[in-house]
């Protein structure tokens, strides 16, 4: 029923022979990854108010803006970045869908994300230890 047009087409072939089923699936990839990336950054702390309140606590300010403007400009930027960087992550996850990769898209961009978020705490701890970064890179 509905969960075979929210699912991935097997392969190229299966694109070809139902249009309608990957064209189903691209549009709720992309709609719910833009979705879903503008509500994190209400949730996260990612939000104008959020990063007018991180600049205002930095002492930094928009040139010709007052704070409640500043929040205005702002929300003119952050959701539309948001939704943008969700549609790009969608795409990518649709394309290594469509192309048959070993696991889904989302598996893959998932397993990426994680092991650069590990890179990420490596390369910090390694600048608090000091000289032992030397040894390893």
């Amino acid at each position: 029923g509905l969960c075979y047009y929210f699912s991935p087409p097997e392969s190229l072939a299966h694109i070809a022979h139902d249009p309608v089923h990957a064209v189903l699936y691209i549009i709720f990839m992309l709609g719910s990854c833009a979705f879903f990336s503008k509500t994190w950054i209400d949730v996260s702390g990612s939000s104008a108010k959020d990063v007018a309140k991180q600049l205002k606590e930095q002492q930094m300010v928009m040139r010709g803006h007052r704070d409640n403007s500043m929040i205005h400009e702002l929300n003119r930027y952050i959701p539309t970045a948001a939704a943008f960087g969700g549609l790009c992550i969608g795409a990518l996850s649709v394309l290594a869908d469509f192309l048959g990769a070993i696991g889904s898209g989302t598996g893959i961009l998932l397993a990426v994300t994680i092991i650069y978020q590990y890179f990420e705490i490596f390369v910090k701890e390694q600048a608090e230890m000091g000289g032992m970064s030397t040894l390893l890179f």
